[in-house]
């Protein structure tokens, strides 16, 4: 299964994570992209199950209640920063309840069915601690690259009758469909629990935009300490022209102007407490040219939290927020796939969807709420695709099968299809977790 995930900052006032520092230097307005992405793979018999990895490259805007819109764009980080135990393991957690979540699914879909199931694992590769119960053997792995359920169908070892109607292989169309789709459908509920839970008790974001663009920050004897300016200041305008409000325009037209105007003079019109004024910066001469006057700016915004008054409203708020998060993931899929020749080369695995979400986790544990719901809605939808090792590629084989009139295609056929995406997918699941791993800050800095 694959996930694509995106997750951006707002200023440190924000009830939500943030992923690096929101404020944007002048010089340097900066964006964390991040996605992630759940594989899976095929043993000897049928299984179902979880992969993970990740890639930045795409806009997530949270759609609040009463219309308002959270823009989180993100920022880009040569390195990924674990921090502190406790942050990794509720980052971990989150990340393991996902794929225990979608394996789940399967489980149940194929347990109340009657459907013989045979495995459940967390994780591929070595069993590191296992125990049986009423046949299926449940197991803990050594790389933690998602899990599977998997189905004594093919399996030699099995004492189970190759004709026994309780085989998965042996179930009509409509219960195997049920039993792959059920990962995907469990992670939506998952998703939508979640975002529940949160508008009843931590309450919803909400972004109001204000004109301007903030300065959270002045640097000590910078061009802007020596001019005037303080750290809260509001700048209203430059050089005579009104600032729009949040946007991506607000901070880059200050910034271009500063940029271009190295010891020129740049008028600001400034907002401090209740009072408007006007203050001259010339901004000092970077070693390229450009103009720097040493602050860090941010949208103009100031975040609230709604929080639902009785059921009715939390089911609503909860509603609307599930439908923009997902409509949203929907989009930065189709952006990644069109531009997947510049995407594919950051793609990052699970030691760094661990460490953004260790990173969430320390910024605020209210934004695990959404850190969690977000990756949900992408492992489902991005399960969904016609991908071999994904549920998608296993729901496109039985659509070849309806078509074909009930007839299966032949069993090696299906095995090589399925197989071609597996070792890819671990292969690829590997060497991303060796990558992120030798790019986490504190093992940069000892090599």
């Amino acid at each position: 299964m694959l996930i694509n995930f995106s997750y951006s900052p707002l200023p440190p006032s924000s009830s939500l994570p943030r992923f690096s520092n929101s404020k944007s230097p002048v010089l340097e307005p900066s964006s964390l992209k991040s996605k992630t992405n759940f594989l899976k793979p095929l043993p000897s018999s049928p299984c179902y199950s979880s992969n993970l990895s990740f890639h930045p490259k795409t806009h997530l805007f949270s759609r609040c209640p009463h219309g308002k819109r959270l823009d989180l764009r993100s920022c880009a980080v040569s390195g990924f920063d674990l921090g502190n135990f406790e942050s990794v393991l509720e980052a971990a957690g989150v990340l393991t309840a996902i794929i225990v979540v979608h394996e789940s699914g399967h489980f149940l879909a194929a347990y109340l069915q009657g459907i013989h199931v045979s495995k459940f694992a967390v994780g591929f590769g070595p069993v590191l601690a296992k125990f049986s119960a009423k046949n299926v053997e449940y197991s803990l792995r050594a790389f933690p690259l998602g899990g599977f359920v998997g189905f004594p169908d093919n399996d030699p070892e099995s004492d189970i009758p190759v004709d026994d109607e309780n085989l998965l292989k042996n179930r009509p169309i409509l219960d195997r469909t049920i039993v792959i789709s059920a990962g995907v459908i469990a992670n939506i509920i998952f998703a939508y629990v979640i975002i529940f839970v949160q508008v009843l008790s931590v309450g919803l974001p909400v972004q109001e935009a204000f004109p301007g663009v903030l300065v959270p920050e002045v640097r000590a004897f910078s061009a802007a300490s020596r001019d005037g300016l303080l750290p809260g200041d509001v700048i209203l305008a430059v050089n005579g022209t009104n600032l729009p409000k949040i946007g991506p325009n607000a901070v880059s037209e200050v910034v271009g102007v500063i940029k271009s105007s190295p010891k020129k003079n740049v008028l600001l019109k400034v907002e401090r407490g209740k009072q408007d004024f006007q203050i001259g910066v010339t901004p000092d001469e970077s070693f390229d040219g450009t103009g720097k006057i040493g602050v860090q700016l941010s949208p103009n915004v100031k975040i609230t939290k709604v929080v639902a008054k009785n059921i009715l409203e939390a089911f609503n708020f909860a509603g609307k927020e599930f439908l923009g998060l997902s409509s949203n993931v929907v989009d930065s899929l189709k952006q990644t796939f069109l531009n997947f020749s510049q995407s594919a080369s950051k793609v990052s695995g699970p030691v760094a969807i661990i460490a953004v979400g260790a990173e969430v986790a320390r910024s605020n544990i209210d934004g695990l709420y959404q850190f969690a719901a977000v990756l949900n809605i992408n492992l489902a939808v991005i399960n969904l695709l016609p991908l071999p090792a994904l549920d998608g590629g296993s729901l496109a084989l039985i659509l070849v099968e309806a078509a074909r009139g009930g007839r299966k295609l032949p069993l090696e056929i299906e095995q090589r299809i399925m197989s071609s995406g597996i070792m890819l997918v671990i292969l690829l699941g590997l060497f991303l977790i060796v990558r992120d791993t030798l790019n986490l800050d504190f093992i940069k800095d000892m090599l």
